[in-house]
């Protein structure tokens, strides 16, 4: 290991490869933290010819590696693997083109989320909006598919990157895509996107911006509770509307959100319903119109209107910062991120609450009402024995009562290893073989991301990949969800 750290230090200089266990301590997990592990050394490459050769390095010692970026993920997907290397990318922060009469940009993995807006301001804008976007980093983004707030009209990233310049795990570059919205050839590019570290590290990404709409109209009402608000989502779209946005905070999320950023929201309501319509000033009116009506019908309390980028600000801002305001409510917090069907999501929410109470602990429920993307924040104490065992089985209850609702184990958070021992919920065992085929495909020896994703340790032939198993998959009981 001594001879393979001074290969990576003839790579990038002493300065930039960090291999004393304090420093090291900043990077032992990601934004779940109830995952950590501190890599034998982390190195941060100032661009993508010292990302090839550091893989290259890996994959000639067999070492695994894991690449990172602003490390805001909720899943433990850039979780360090011990004995590995951490590849940092936030250095690699250039916006390499901007190329408006194409819609097109093109940046490197360490760009935030929020910088490629204003990159390409006041004109366009990068649809896919993530509650961190002002610290999240587009690699990030492309590994996990983040969605946002807006991702019920616009989509998710996926729907937004057409290119990709990707170092494979041998340190070989490849090209996949381009500027154009539909290469022929196989989809690799849809492949990549949504693969969370496991198939390569991408180095350059193209993405595919949109002109600002003409038109944008935001609105807040308060509700008694959950139902009420969830029957207006309903009915918006039961009548053919599609609004940008449509986000739904709870009581408890409430609380804590004005608690932290004072926007105004009273502390009596039961739910708040966040709408935003956008695109010509017309259609934008008229569909406005009939949004407060039926949020008047269904039993608002009040209905604010934003008058003013300001307004429209305040009112984002108490959704933006939920999750982090949850420390102000509660010491420690788990987030989940199922989907269920719009349909079901008063018996989800009823459920959810019958898991709070049978194990004594709070959820906060935050999320994207539109495309029934639940985030329920567990809370919990962890200097009390026992409670953070009965949060994370709470919160793998919730997953699996999304799932049995017809939804999905992640919404845009990713599986990485908190979400890998549900894979077998909602794939059968010839799907996962399927997925690792691919995988092996492109990592044979298992060495990037690896104990990611897969419920189980999986090989690719006879190469052994690192793999530590979870806690509660190693005691059994991952087979109650």
């Amino acid at each position: 290991m001594d001879d393979f750290v001074s290969e990576l230090t003839r790579i990038c200089g002493p300065d930039r490869v960090i291999t004393h266990p304090h420093a090291l301590r900043t990077y032992e997990s990601d934004g779940l933290l109830q995952y950590r592990a501190v890599p034998r050394v982390a190195v941060l490459p100032d661009d993508a010819d010292e990302v090839r050769r550091i893989v290259a390095a890996c994959h000639a010692a067999s070492v695994p590696w894991v690449a990172r970026g602003a490390g805001s993920g909720l899943s433990g997907g850039a979780l360090p693997v011990e004995e590995g290397v951490l590849v940092v990318l936030t250095r690699l922060q250039r916006i390499l083109e901007v190329d408006l009469p194409n819609q097109r940009v093109v940046v490197e993995p360490g760009v935030s989320n929020l910088a490629i807006s204003h990159a390409v301001a006041p004109t366009h804008f990068f649809p896919p909006d993530p509650s961190s976007q002002i610290v999240c980093s587009i690699g990030g983004n492309v590994a996990e598919n983040s969605g946002g707030a807006h991702c019920f009209k616009y989509g998710f990233t996926t729907n937004y990157v057409t290119g990709l310049e990707v170092v494979l795990a041998d340190g070989s570059t490849v090209e996949l895509g381009g500027k154009e919205v539909d290469r022929p050839g196989y989809d690799l590019v849809g492949a990549f996107v949504g693969s969370e570290g496991t198939l390569g590290v991408a180095t350059r990404i193209t993405l595919r911006v949109v002109p600002r709409p003409q038109a944008v109209r935001t609105l807040v009402a308060f509700f008694d509770s959950t139902s009420e608000a969830g029957q207006v989502v309903s009915d918006i779209v039961a009548a053919g509307l599609v609004p940008a946005a449509v986000e739904m905070m709870d009581r408890l999320s409430i609380e804590a959100a004005e608690g932290a950023v004072r926007a105004g929201y009273p502390a009596d309501a039961g739910a708040a319903l966040i709408v935003e319509l956008d695109g010509s000033g017309a259609e934008c009116q008229a569909g406005f119109d009939e949004v407060i009506a039926m949020c008047e019908r269904n039993g608002a309390n009040g209905v604010r209107i934003a008058r003013s980028d300001a307004e429209r600000e305040l009112i984002w801002k108490a959704r933006k910062a939920a999750f982090a305001a949850m420390g102000r409510i509660s010491p420690n917090y788990y987030v989940q991120d199922g989907v269920i069907p719009r349909t079901r999501l008063p018996e989800v929410l009823r459920r959810i609450d019958e898991l709070s109470r049978e194990h004594g602990l709070r959820v906060a429920n935050v999320f994207h009402a539109g495309d029934g993307n639940l985030h329920p924040l567990v809370c919990y104490d962890a200097a009390v024995p026992g409670e953070p065992e009965r949060a994370e089985e709470l919160a793998g209850l919730i997953v699996a009562a999304c799932v049995d609702a017809g939804g999905s184990i992640t919404g845009e958070h990713g599986v990485g290893v908190d979400k890998k021992r549900y894979m077998p919920r909602m794939f059968g065992e010839g799907d996962l073989e399927a997925f690792q085929r691919l995988r092996c495909a492109f990592d044979p020896g298992g060495l990037a991301n690896p104990g990611k994703v897969m419920p189980t340790p999986r090989l690719c032939g006879e190469v052994p990949g690192p793999y530590r198993r979870h806690p509660l998959e190693a005691a059994g009981v991952a087979e109650r969800f």
